[in-house]
């Protein structure tokens, strides 16, 4: 089977220069003190975000995934600094190769440098040291990454930048909307996800037969442009019944249960404890204590031409399938099998109509359809409260 050349992973700024020699041989404490009084001068140190990562590329340099174990934000500046610094990276966002020499590089100078965070940075880059003496049984090549973002509000630059986003959201160092996802699926490939890794579908096939010839198991999960989280990030304290039900990039919080009717989007997810067996689309925000029954939906923006973010407070019940395309305050209901969109009719305790998105966002309701006459109610609940079963939010 032919493999990738050994090129650098396709970047989109990238600056290697072999290891400064100001550091090599020093004891840790002078090479902190040569850390300090270097990274005193650079005037780019700073950053909003960076990782290191683990970057599959397929035979044509289309970057596959990214893998950052332990993503940062601007509180990891003296490790990003001193990434930056190891790999010649100037000013703005981008991504660097740490292939040969610039692995070794980095580790030295970033156990040198007595800052806790770069230990661990130093900690994962040594990990990776090792699968990289592996070959993969697919077509790809894997490399040792590093990417620096200056600035989430933009929009990323390439597929490193989106992975390190998503991977943010899902170790819930970013609440959903907390960085700037435009784009991302012109950024984005579209992979085969194996039990082997990413693949490219581009001449998949063929790579089927030789493994299979060889006596190699493959299982095919899913052929998308987002992998599932939990092939990436297992957050603490969550139940997943099905893990194809959850995108990179969801944010689970903890207590969050999620069974097998669940699903939760990318850049979405919970703020607390939640029972979801229903749909989270991509954007939509759930409330702690709120409980989505069982193949309820919520609208989100990705496709449709809807521009509405819709939130959902804290306490809410979504009945079973039931959907709204309104946000809802906090403790409120809508009864199972109604979907309020934000043109539905609603009548009001005083015999008032109005369209549900005069309703979006407010507290105490309760949504349901008379089954006298048809019409779509709005009453008022404040006399009761949405309960969560505390034996299934135990996460221990």
């Amino acid at each position: 089977m032919a493999y990738p050349p050994s090129t650098s992973v396709p970047v989109t700024r990238c600056w290697l220069t072999r290891p400064r020699s100001g550091w090599r041989g020093r004891s840790s404490r002078a090479c902190t003190r040569y850390w300090r009084n270097s990274l005193a001068s650079r005037d780019d140190a700073g950053v909003a975000a960076f990782g290191v990562g683990l970057a599959t590329v397929s035979l044509n340099g289309r970057v596959l995934d990214t893998y950052y174990p332990a993503p940062h934000l601007s509180e990891a500046s003296t490790a990003a600094a001193i990434m930056a610094d190891v790999c010649g990276h100037g000013p703005g966002s981008g991504t660097c190769d740490l292939g040969g020499e610039a692995l070794v590089a980095a580790v030295e100078a970033l156990e040198g440098s007595g800052d806790s965070v770069g230990g661990e940075v130093a900690t994962v880059l040594s990990a990776f040291a090792r699968p990289l003496q592996h070959e993969s049984p697919l077509p790809v090549r894997r490399s040792a990454v590093v990417t620096f973002i200056d600035d989430l509000g933009s929009a990323p630059l390439d597929a490193h930048d989106v992975y390190l986003r998503l991977h943010l959201l899902s170790h819930r160092r970013l609440r959903p909307h907390g960085c700037n996802l435009d784009g991302v699926f012109a950024l984005l490939s579209n992979v085969v996800w194996t039990d082997l890794g990413p693949a490219d579908p581009e001449g998949f096939e063929a790579v089927r037969l030789e493994l299979k010839a060889r006596g190699l198991p493959l299982q095919v999960s899913c052929v998308d442009k987002f992998p599932r989280m939990t092939d990436y990030v297992v957050p603490s304290g969550v139940r997943i019944a099905d893990a194809d039900r959850v995108r990179l990039g969801a944010h689970l919080a903890e207590g969050t249960t999620v069974m097998h009717e669940g699903f939760v989007n990318f850049n979405a997810g919970t703020l607390g404890r939640a029972m979801i067996e229903g749909r989270i689309s991509a954007g939509v925000v759930v409330g702690d204590g709120s409980d989505l029954g069982g193949s309820s939906s919520i609208m989100g923006t990705l496709s449709g031409g809807g521009t509405e973010v819709i939130r959902v407070g804290e306490g809410c019940l979504l009945g079973a399938n039931s959907g709204i395309g309104i946000s809802l305050g906090d403790n409120c209901v809508v009864e199972a099998g109604l979907y309020v969109t934000a043109g539905t009719r609603v009548k009001l305790p005083g015999g008032e109509v109005v369209k549900a998105i005069e309703l979006s966002g407010q507290d105490d309701l309760l949504l349901l359809r008379n089954s006298e006459t048809g019409a779509v109610e709005a009453r008022d609940r404040n006399a009761r409260r949405v309960e969560l079963n505390a034996e299934l939010h135990a996460q221990e």
